[in-house]
């Protein structure tokens, strides 16, 4: 009977069929038996004396956690000569704990050119302290190529604030380090470095790197690039690296997402990444979620998240703990979690407690807190002591304050500011500042740039026949953007260029409006229009609105509509109102209608 040879031979030749998954995909099995072969393999060249398979077979038991079986082996080769060896036997013996004894061995491996040697000996070093040694050897692993060499090399001189830092973080990030790829977009990152440069190419490099981290796991750096992301309105990819993150247990990427879905509608979503942040600890994600149950009406449950972050150190949770109260009428205890918010340095809350004791009468209480808060930069803040000051009649005070809070874009601040400009006849100043306040959703500034716009203008030349249609100058948009917000003069003045252009029905609409939201010159207006068209009966509805609230044009015009119609005691009665209200020619005429309407009653 033949024998075809023993096993070490077979495995040499290489003739097993090895078994593969599906599709020829090696699956575990395979791997595993592979391994087996290579090790027993290596173990026959070992026993021959093949320095080689010794080191290998050394490395193949370290790695799986035999000690006993490595060292021997590793012992072996390392005696021979093998540098690879001797740095796993260092490796070896760190990990039993004797740190000298390894340091003896890489230091024998790195002098013979190892640079995973020399790498190792530099880190422990480091550990001990001594940072010259650490830096030399490190230097040799570097330069040798050894990416983890060149990262603790940088990490070494970052610690020490050396210039050269970004140099070996480069390189090792090139060579694929993720955490190195990672740190160096964090120092080019111009939301987080110091240094002054081009930004636009510094945020561009720094987005590359930290996708290139992000590509090889790093959640960190999957976070930062999906805010990148999101800032530029890249949604659906931000979204899918915030997913990647949060995944891989980044509660704050978990709490970007929630944002993010939320956005987009979908606050159930929302709500299950912000539990999964908020459990992780993040106070951001917590007090989402209790403002998630206060918008339900659940007041209770959000109580309950607003102290799970303020537990979490977010002083936003004692901020919003005394939005909670201070919404319910518990005074008392809002001020209490205002208190310690604004004691905490938060802003906002000592804005918000400032306004809490100025509502109770303590302005003197009051004005500090508004003061702390306009010095940590909130705008609201500067603008109410601003209000504060003016109250007091301190204008240049209140003046400074409004500015500060004008500078920062408060729309009604900046309104203040070209008021003032405006009485100090500095024309140009109160423009922009109005422009600026206007812009900013303004009403009452949109109608004041108008004004001053209107003053400006000249007057227009007759229309003739063949002549463009009229065109909408500056001022009249401006009027029209407050009356669209309500502002009831402006819709006055609007009906009024309508009127002009001979546009009843737009006419009608602004004054209607005006007047309805109470204006007696809008009444007024509107009654005027009313009777020229023919509807007397319901002008003098408006005219007599407008005359209730004090229009002295209006009760003249009720006046004389009811002399025409013979009610003189009625027209009588109308006459004095309209003489105690005036103006001074409307007195006179009225006064004038007054007697004539009593020497008729007395005939």
């Amino acid at each position: 009977m033949d024998v075809m040879g023993d096993m070490a031979t077979l495995f040499e030749t290489g003739r097993f069929v090895q078994p593969s998954g599906p599709d020829g995909v090696r699956d575990e099995a395979g791997e595993a038996a592979d391994e087996a072969a290579e090790e027993v393999r290596r173990r026959f060249a070992a026993e021959a004396g093949d320095v080689e398979a010794m080191s290998v077979l050394g490395s193949m038991l370290l790695r799986r956690g035999d000690l006993d079986g490595a060292e021997p082996h590793l012992r072996a080769a390392t005696a021979a000569g093998d540098r690879a060896a001797a740095n796993n036997l260092g490796v070896l013996l760190h990990q039993r704990g004797y740190a000298d004894e390894a340091a003896g061995w890489w230091r024998i491996a790195a002098v013979a050119g190892s640079a995973a040697a020399a790498h190792a000996l530099g880190r422990h070093f480091r550990e001990r302290g001594d940072e010259p040694a650490a830096e030399y050897w490190l230097r040799q692993s570097a330069e040798q190529g050894h990416v983890l060499g060149a990262y603790a090399l940088a990490d070494l001189l970052e610690h020490r604030g050396d210039s050269a830092t970004e140099r070996w973080m480069r390189v090792a990030a090139e060579r694929g380090h993720r955490e190195a790829a990672y740190r160096l977009a964090r120092t080019l990152d111009p939301r987080t470095s110091d240094t002054i440069g081009d930004d636009e190419r510094a945020a561009e490099e720094a987005e590359r790197w930290y996708r290139q981290a992000a590509a090889r796991g790093h959640r960190r750096a999957a976070l930062h690039l999906g805010a990148i992301l999101e800032r530029r309105g890249e949604l659906k990819e931000a979204g899918r690296w915030y997913l990647t993150s949060a995944k891989d247990g980044e509660a704050r990427a978990a709490c970007a997402l929630g944002f993010l879905l939320r956005d987009a509608g979908d606050t159930e979503s929302a709500a299950v990444w912000w539990l999964r942040a908020a459990q992780e600890g993040d106070g951001n994600a917590a007090n989402a979620l209790g403002a998630l149950h206060a918008e339900r009406g659940e007041p209770q449950t959000a109580e309950r998240w607003y102290r799970a972050a303020m537990d979490a150190g977010d002083d936003n949770g004692a901020y919003n703990l005394g939005l909670l109260c201070a919404a319910q009428g518990r005074v008392q205890q809002a001020e209490q979690w205002y208190r310690r918010a604004a004691y905490a340095g938060h802003r906002e809350a000592a804005n918000a407690l400032a306004i809490l004791l100025l509502q109770g009468g303590d302005r003197t209480g009051a004005e500090p807190w508004f003061s702390k808060a306009a010095e940590a930069g909130s705008v609201d803040a500067a603008f109410n002591l601003g209000i504060l000051y003016a109250g007091r009649g301190q204008d240049a005070a209140a003046l400074r304050w409004y500015e500060r809070a004008a500078s920062a874009g408060h729309a009604e601040a900046a309104l203040q500011v070209g008021m003032a400009r405006l009485r100090d006849g500095d024309e140009q100043e109160a423009e922009r500042h109005l422009r600026c306040a206007a812009g900013g959703g303004s009403a009452e500034a949109a109608y004041r740039l108008a004004t001053l716009l209107d003053a400006r203008r000249p007057p227009e030349p007759a229309h003739e026949l063949g002549e463009p249609a009229h065109e909408k100058t500056e001022c009249e948009e401006w009027y029209e953007r407050a009356a669209g917000q309500g502002h009831r003069r402006a819709q006055v003045r609007v009906g009024m260029l309508a009127a002009a252009r001979g546009d009843v029905m737009e006419a009608a609409r602004w004054y209607r409006a005006a007047a309805e939201a109470g204006s007696r010159n809008g009444a007024f207006n509107l009654g005027l229009l009313l009777a020229r068209e023919g509807s007397e009966p319901e002008a003098a509805l408006w005219w007599t609105r407008a005359a209730d609230a004090g229009h002295g044009r209006a009760a003249l015009r009720l006046a004389l509509v009811c002399a025409r119609r013979g009610e003189l005691a009625e027209g009588q009665r109308w006459a004095d109102r309209a003489v105690s209200l005036g103006p001074t020619e409307v007195a006179r005429r009225a006064a004038r209608l007054r007697d004539a309407l009593r020497e008729e009653l007395s005939a």
